[in-house]
């Protein structure tokens, strides 16, 4: 299995081989090989920045002497006028990773942001934010990353660093006890260590989620009414299994559901729809 460098390295190879493909021919037109210059990050709009270590990353893979000075780092508010950093080395090289950097940036910036605030209604609480698998492939590392610089957590990077039982793998494994019983077989057979998590639907899922000695339970479309006694039945049968609330949970009714006093609440919303922060790239 690569690792996440090797996944992003990877990535960066795809976006610079798809954009540029035989050659940014306006570019090497009007630019003369010789020419040196400098640019800036300008920050056009509020939020959180994010993407300042992969933009790093790109520059150096596309043109290692391009000089990279960084004024803001990753996680950091920022406003419209400032300037995150500056880039000097040849010309050709600043406008050809311009739009790439431009891209990660923006759109990592932009999760960011959108996390920050939803973290930011939970403030006062010990109920964590989580991402989903709703993300953009091949974007997956990146954006991930995106949530935890803006104050979230990972819910599980893909279908390898955790074992998510959903309702599908329920009811085609024939119950809540056969499908956990299965999972912690397969789990011994291979030698795993994997948390193991069960999203409910009612009551009595949750007693038999209880029994089977899951990690964590999730709370699937339930009500805040519904979440709040669901909460108080686990903590009171199973104190030391964590509790994720799911399903429809909008900014306006998130503070409802962490006011339950569930640990996590999964909101696809973070990567699934986000605007990308307003970012530029300019001579300076």
């Amino acid at each position: 299995m690569k690792s996440k460098d090797e996944l992003i390295d990877d990535l960066l190879t795809l976006a610079f081989a798809e954009d540029i493909g035989d050659g940014d021919h306006t570019t090497l037109s009007t630019i003369g090989p010789d020419a040196m210059g400098k640019q800036h990050l300008l920050v056009k709009e509020e939020g959180i920045l994010a993407g300042v270590d992969i933009a790093r990353r790109v520059f150096e893979k596309f043109d290692p002497s391009l000089k990279m000075t960084v004024f803001i780092q990753d996680g950091t508010r920022v406003k419209p006028g400032d300037i995150a950093f500056e880039v000097e080395g040849p010309v050709r090289s600043l406008l050809q990773t311009e739009r790439l950097m431009l891209n990660i940036m923006q759109r990592m910036s932009g999760i960011a942001t959108v996390t920050a605030r939803y973290q930011d209604r939970l403030a006062g609480l010990n109920t964590k934010v989580l991402d989903t698998r709703k993300i953009t492939p091949g974007m997956r590392m990146l954006e991930k990353e995106a949530v935890r610089i803006g104050g979230g957590c990972n819910h599980r990077i893909g279908l390898f660093d955790m074992i998510l039982i959903k309702d599908n793998h329920v009811d085609f494994a024939g119950g809540i006890p056969q499908a956990v019983q299965r999972a912690k077989d397969y789990c011994k057979a291979k030698g795993k260590d994997l948390k193991i998590e069960v999203e409910v639907r009612n009551t009595d899922e949750i007693h038999q989620a209880i029994a089977a000695g899951v990690d964590r339970i999730m709370l699937d479309n339930f009500t805040p009414e519904r979440t709040r006694e669901a909460v108080e039945l686990i903590r009171r049968e199973a104190p030391g299994v964590e509790i994720e609330s799911s399903g429809g949970i909008t900014f306006d009714t998130l503070r409802q559901y962490g006011e339950t006093c569930v640990d996590f609440i999964s909101v696809g919303a973070l990567t699934h729809s986000v605007k990308g922060l307003d970012l530029s790239f300019k001579h300076c």
